[in-house]
């Protein structure tokens, strides 16, 4: 009978007869997943593989690019593929890069002649990661969002255990915090993820994967209590606790109903925070670079320039401050007066940056250990990083505000340490279980049992020497392998020499391989002994792990200690090195005097020159005209990251730094199009600037670059001045780069608007040459030299001649914007009829080229 090549799911159930055991396995572990985790690829443990059969074999084939197999009998077939154990970790991170669910099903005994149990180990979705081997360096957040008055959303990174909420009175609000926090997976409550129209905007604006989770009242104040102990005060909406719970439940059904490292819940008041859209992020160029750099160079980001932190747990805080800078004086304060003690003491500076160095990631080690999944090196890491502890807090002794508070936290833990060198040797091996890990004096038991094995390998490592003495046989040898175990070995010229009570297990070309029942008694002893050994090992290294865990709120509190003093003395070395001061929070004014950009002025060091910026009450507007590639954007960009260096309580580059605590930076910076929205570059900027203009506020700061040029000139300036004037009205302070030059004569009919230019010449050395001097100075720009920067981008010669020409006559002629303007000054009070016919006459000739 041939045999049919089926699906699994379409086998199931057809009266065709039972699936094979193992395949009635496979189909029930994966069925009984997917039924609270759709979707989900299960990695079924066949040896040294991960298989998977059916369709699910089709799919993982086409996903990871495997070879696509069959497992067959003889009246049945199907689609099978697999990939190796050891090389699992690498598909499963692609899987999840994907956006791909993945079940792990291990063996939970050795193969025998019966069906082999197996359990499903884990359960991995992108945000619900723990494993180091496929997290990155940066947060790994799951979110869910539920609604009640508003919008809810509780965040929470199972790597370390941070844990967080926030309400928001509207979907804009609550989408400008999402974006800053980059969940990797999100679950939405039913009358979000039911309404078709808000879904699909949702998916529109973050591609990420959308799960299920139960967002009911009641079995959301189980999980918060479960996890929690209580129902905190700071939950104070059914939203709020809707969220919370979804996100703790869904995460509680991955990790095996363990979730020892969620030990708080945070809530913010995202009012508390500067606020910054993701526009803003990408067009300050924070987190990435629009343009990325050549290998090995820096990467062009604000973090990139920034990332002098020494430990992966002070890179993720410094991304989380600069996602929420504070608004808060006293906050900014305490942490700019620590990065002044650092600053003003280097050799504490680089003696606590020096420990730091050698500081394993403590805050996910904390978290794997409150979960008991600690591997034995990361337990051996842990002790090395708490060892580090009580030098860093002897370091900051006599220091008070917020670096003697940090004193105060870092708390050695002397006893976990002592507990920890105790038990495990020095250089443990990977996994519990292979023996080797426990050291010696720990566990009387385990002692007795390797003092017992040990005698016997003593007795056949002498066994060689008495054995040569009785035989008269000088080179006999004993020796060992994986098929015959331990053998007594002879060459062929002294075979009549062996004993009677020896048997022969193998002959060679010229030697042979015997046994004696005494060797093998003693070779199963010790198999047995050291078997019994590596498991009782495995059972201390698992006590060790809960002993640990009981510690695990007071490792969360001083990896937390270590996170924030690495981001303060990275800040103050940076601080340090590249002559950035110290700015004064101010009530309303804005001076920066040789302000510099962060990343810009490291990419080309001193050749960077330096501007100066002031703004206040009764200077509110700046209009910055000049040609392109002169340096208005750069200016734009270093002013508003002065002010968000100075709320995140850094110092700024900058010879003299005030500021005001800005409660949000609004950017409309670059040209870009979202095609696959169906929307153009115009499109993109408008709704970008519709953003702005509804946001902005008094204490807003406004960075707006070449606003309306993604339409005709005419409608390009009156949404440009138009735009500026809806600002003004806002009392924004706003920074507008255009080469719209007649929105300069805006400046003394505008309250507060000032305009600036950057110094540009032609160079008279050169024909058609430019020099750019960087250099903003006040009043309007004469000219963009549009012509002059596109010979420099090298269009061809006779493109940019013929520009040139036509640029001539237009200019000779004056265009309709100059006619208008006539038109504009004309007084028609005091026109005589003669006159106005002589002034039409004029214009006519200018429109025809007459001269």
């Amino acid at each position: 009978m041939q045999a049919t090549d089926v699906s699994l799911t379409k086998l199931k159930g057809t009266g065709r007869g039972p699936l094979p055991p193992m395949l009635e396995q496979y189909v029930s572990m994966r069925d009984a997943v997917q039924e609270t985790y759709p979707d989900t690829l299960l990695l079924f443990q066949c040896g040294d593989f991960y298989e998977t059969f059916g369709e699910d074999a089709e799919r993982a084939a086409r996903l990871m690019g495997l070879t696509l197999t069959h497992k067959s009998s003889r009246d049945f077939s199907t689609p099978m593929a697999g990939l190796p154990v050891r090389a699992a970790d690498a598909h499963i991170e692609r899987l999840l890069a994907m956006g791909v669910r993945v079940a792990v099903a291990d063996q939970m005994e050795e193969p025998g002649s019966g069906l082999v149990d197996r359990k499903v180990t884990q359960l991995l979705t992108p945000g619900t990661v723990t494993d180091e081997r496929l997290l990155s360096a940066d947060e790994n957040f799951l979110a869910a969002v539920a609604t009640g008055n508003g919008y809810a959303l509780a965040l929470l990174d199972l790597s370390t255990g941070e844990f967080r909420c926030a309400s928001f009175g509207t979907r804009a609000a609550l989408y400008d915090d999402l974006s800053r926090w980059r969940a990797r997976e999100v679950l939405l409550a039913p009358e979000l993820s039911g309404n078709a129209a808000l879904l699909a905007d949702f998916q529109s604006r973050f591609p990420v994967m959308l799960s299920q989770g139960s967002f009911d009242v009641s079995a959301a104040r189980t999980e918060v209590i479960a996890a929690l102990g209580e129902v905190p005060a700071s939950v104070g909406t059914d939203a709020l606790l809707r969220a919370c719970g979804a996100v703790l439940g869904y995460a509680r059904g991955t990790q095996q109903g363990r979730l020892e490292m969620v030990r708080r819940l945070s809530r913010y008041e995202p009012g508390a925070q500067l606020r910054l859209n993701d526009w803003a992020l990408r067009a300050l160029e924070v987190f990435a670079a629009q343009h990325p750099g050549v290998a090995g160079q820096p990467d062009g980001s604000l973090i990139g320039t920034l990332s002098e932190t020494r430990s992966a747990g002070g890179r993720r805080r410094l991304r989380a401050w600069l996602r929420s800078p504070l608004r808060d004086a006293v906050s900014i304060a305490a942490r700019q007066e620590a990065v002044a003690a650092l600053v003003g003491a280097p050799d504490l500076r680089h003696g606590v940056r020096a420990l730091l160095y050698r500081a394993h990631d403590l805050e996910r080690l904390s978290a794997r250990v409150a979960t008991r999944r600690a591997g034995p090196r990361e337990v051996a890491a842990l002790a090395r990083t708490l060892d580090l502890l009580p030098d860093a807090a002897g370091l900051l002794d006599g220091q008070d505000g917020l670096l003697g508070a940090l004193r105060g936290r870092l708390g050695g833990l002397p006893d976990v340490v002592a507990l920890i060198r105790a038990a495990l040797v020095d250089d443990p091996p990977i996994r519990s279980g292979e023996g080797g890990l426990i050291r010696e004096g720990f566990h009387a038991q385990l002692d007795a049992m390797r003092g017992e094995a040990l005698t016997h390998r003593e007795w056949i490592a002498a066994l060689e020497v008495s054995e040569r003495v009785r035989s008269g046989i000088p080179n006999l040898k004993v020796g060992f392998n994986s098929v015959f175990g331990y053998y007594l070995e002879v060459s062929s010229s002294h075979l009549a020499k062996v004993p009677a009570d020896y048997r022969q297990v193998a002959t060679l070309k010229d030697r042979a391989r015997f046994t004696r029942p005494d060797l093998r008694e003693h070779e199963r002893e010790i198999a047995r002994l050291e078997g019994a050994a590596d498991r009782l090992e495995a059972e201390v290294f698992t006590q060790l792990r809960e002993s640990l865990s009981g510690h695990a709120e007071a490792l969360s509190e001083a990896a937390g200690a270590v996170s924030e003093l690495d981001v303060l003395a990275a800040l103050a070395e940076i601080a340090a090195e590249r002559g950035w001061v110290r700015p004064v929070t101010t009530d309303g004014e804005v001076r920066l005097v040789q302000a510099r950009h962060p990343v810009v002025e490291r990419s080309v060091g001193e050749r960077f020159v330096p501007n100066d910026a002031h703004l206040n009450a009764n200077r509110r507007t700046l209009i910055i005209t000049g040609p392109n590639m002169a340096g208005k954007s750069t200016y734009l960009r270093t002013v508003a990251l002065c002010a968000l260096l100075h709320q995140i309580g850094s110092f700024v580059p900058a010879d003299t730094a005030e500021l005001p605590l800005f409660d949000a930076v609004h950017t409309r910076i670059g040209a870009s199009d979202d095609l696959a929205g169906g929307r153009s570059t115009f499109m993109v900027e408008m709704s970008e600037l519709a953003d702005i203009l509804h946001g902005a506020g008094a204490r807003s700061l406004v960075i707006l670059d070449e606003v309306g040029r993604g339409t005709s000139s005419l409608d390009g300036q009156a949404i440009a001045q138009a735009a500026l004037e809806g600002l003004h009205a806002t009392g924004a302070y706003t920074l507008f780069a255009t080469h719209y030059f007649e929105l300069t004569r805006l400046e003394g009919t505008v309250p507060g608007l000032v305009n600036l230019h950057v110094a540009a010449q032609e160079d008279p050395q050169v024909a058609g040459g430019l020099t750019f001097y960087h250099q903003v100075m006040p009043g309007a720009a004469q000219q963009s030299y549009g012509v002059e920067v596109a010979r420099l981008a090298g269009l061809p010669q006779g493109v940019t001649a013929r520009a040139a020409q036509l640029l001539a006559g237009l200019n000779a002629r004056g265009d309709d914007t100059a006619l208008r303007r006539e038109l504009a000054s004309l007084d028609l009070t005091r026109l005589t009829p003669m006159g106005a016919l002589e002034l039409l006459q004029t214009w006519q000739r200018l429109a025809r080229g007459e001269s």
